[in-house]
């Protein structure tokens, strides 16, 4: 175990999370609204009785931005998490399917599946977790039978407080910060280095945001408001019609 720098983390952060903010801006600008009319559930709107252009477009996006942000701010926080145990027990990118990192410690071997939160998967996305642990330890177990391998679930913010599973164990925030890099107080300590040039970077953002509001809403009113109010039987027949 080496220690870890917090410097060399906090330079890690500013250097990468310029990419985080890239890919956010380039998922707005590769958005048409009918791929996202097809995606979301005309149901719901309906249900939260939105009437006006306006808020059908503004509820749409932001749906559609959340879970996009999610997955795009996940896979940075894998590299993060992969970098910091790379300084401190030599870790490294995995090459098995649906493993993320390896490392040695202590004369064990980890193999590690990094996911955002605690509650990221349903039962069949789990299974194949612990599918790829199984194939993972059975190649590793290969010409080496006596090799003590552990699988990990680690999630990178939350609380999870029944941390052994079935065939697995899952850390989550504090525990698998402090598993990766030795450091109990890591998870609180990167929390500030991820603002850099958040106010900028976000004033960009907002920019192209509302350029798409403005002009995703102009085209919703002349497709699906033909007389100023919201067509739902057309939205409904384009989302879930075989016609």
């Amino acid at each position: 175990m080496k220690p870890l720098s917090l410097n060399d983390v906090v330079a890690f952060v500013e250097v990468n999370i310029g990419d985080f903010h890239k890919r956010r801006a380039e998922s707005l600008a590769k958005l048409q609204l009918v791929k996202i009319l097809k995606r979301k559930n005309p149901y719901l709107f309906k249900a939260k009785n939105v009437t006006t252009a306006h808020d059908f477009v503004k509820y749409l996006l932001d749906a559609h931005l959340s879970s996009q942000e999610e997955a795009i701010f996940g896979e940075f926080l894998e590299q993060l998490a992969i970098f910091v145990n790379a300084k401190v027990y030599d870790g490294r990118k995995s090459s098995a399917e649906g493993i993320d990192l390896e490392f040695s410690r202590d004369g064990i071997e980890y193999i590690v599946s990094i996911k955002s939160g605690p509650n990221w998967g349903n039962s069949s996305q789990i299974k194949k977790m612990k599918e790829s642990f199984s194939k993972a330890t059975r190649i590793k177990k290969t010409g080496n039978r006596g090799v003590n391998i552990q699988s990990i679930n680690g999630c990178c913010y939350g609380i999870d407080n029944h941390p052994e599973k079935d065939g697995y164990t899952k850390l989550c925030g504090q525990r698998f910060w402090e598993f990766i890099s030795g450091n109990r107080e890591l998870y609180v300590q990167i929390i500030e280095p991820l603002g850099h040039k958040a106010k900028e970077k976000n004033e960009e953002f907002l920019v192209e945001y509302g350029r798409i509001i403005n002009v995703f809403e102009a085209e919703f009113l002349r497709d699906y408001c033909p007389d100023g109010r919201i067509n739902w039987e057309k939205l409904v027949r384009l989302n879930s019609g075989t016609d």
